[in-house]
C-alpha cells in the first residue's frame, strides 16, 4: 500500500535561469517535509543552471523530471508534480485552478521583466500573471548584481502590484558556518512568508527571549 498524497497546502514553485538553484532546491525539500503538495515549473535556462551549480542532472521530460525531483526531496507519490513549459491545462495557468501561492526561486531578471509587463509566453510567466490578477501571494527571489534602472523599475512595479520581491541576500547575524546556512537563511524567510513552520534558523529575538531574566516576565 502506497502512502497517500499529502492533503496540506499547495505551493507553486518555479525555477528560472538566475544563479542560485540551491535556494529553490532546498525550498523544495522543505515544502515536501512540511507535507505540502508542490507544483513545479522549470525553464530551459533553469535546467542549465541546476546542472552547472549542483550535482543534480534533470532529465528532459516532465514525468522523468518529476521522478527525479521526488527522489531528491524524498517526496511521497504524487506530492511533487512537474508541468511542461507550455502546459496550459496545468492548475497554475488559470485563475479557476487551485488557489495557491507562487514562489519563483531563483527569479531571473528576464522573468522579472515578463511579469512586470504582463507577458505570458510560457507557463511560468502565465502562472505569475495569474497570481497577480487573482491577488495571490507571489514571492520573487531575485538573484542579480548589480541592478540596472530597468531591474529596479520592474521590482518597484511588481511590488506595487502586490508581489514580494525577496532578493537572495542572506544575513549573517545567525553566525553561519557553511554555505548551506546561508541558503537556509533565505529559505526560512520564504517559509515564513508562506505561513509554514520552519526550524532552519531562529527568528530575530528568539535567542534573547529564551535567556533567563530577559524575557520581559
Amino acid at each position: 500500500m502506497t502512502d497517500p498524497v499529502p492533503t496540506g497546502k499547495t505551493v507553486n514553485l518555479a525555477f528560472t535561469g538566475a544563479s542560485g538553484a540551491q535556494y529553490g532546491l532546498r525550498l523544495l525539500q522543505c515544502l515536501v517535509a512540511s507535507e505540502c503538495r508542490v507544483h513545479v515549473m522549470i525553464s530551459r535556462a533553469a535546467q542549465v543552471v541546476i546542472a552547472t551549480e549542483t550535482d543534480l542532472k534533470l532529465p528532459g521530460s516532465p514525468p522523468a523530471m518529476e521522478q527525479c525531483l521526488s527522489d531528491f526531496a524524498n517526496a511521497k507519490p504524487g506530492q511533487v508534480r512537474v508541468f511542461g513549459r507550455e502546459d496550459w491545462f496545468a492548475p497554475p495557468a488559470s485563475g479557476s485552478g487551485e488557489k495557491a501561492p507562487l514562489v519563483v526561486c531563483p527569479c531571473s531578471t528576464g522573468t522579472l521583466s515578463a511579469l512586470a509587463t504582463g507577458a505570458s509566453n510560457n507557463l511560468i510567466e502565465r502562472a505569475g500573471d495569474v497570481a497577480l490578477k487573482e491577488r495571490r501571494p507571489l514571492i520573487l527571489v531575485t538573484r542579480e548584481a548589480p541592478l540596472s534602472e530597468v531591474h529596479l523599475e520592474n521590482m518597484l512595479r511588481l511590488t506595487r502590484m502586490g508581489a514580494v520581491v525577496m532578493p537572495a541576500s542572506p544575513g549573517f547575524y545567525h553566525d553561519p558556518k557553511t554555505i548551506d546556512d546561508l541558503v537556509d537563511f533565505i529559505v526560512a524567510r520564504i517559509l515564513d512568508h508562506l505561513d509554514l513552520p520552519q526550524r532552519l534558523m531562529p527568528r530575530w529575538g528568539e535567542s534573547r527571549m529564551g535567556k533567563k531574566g530577559q524575557s520581559g516576565d
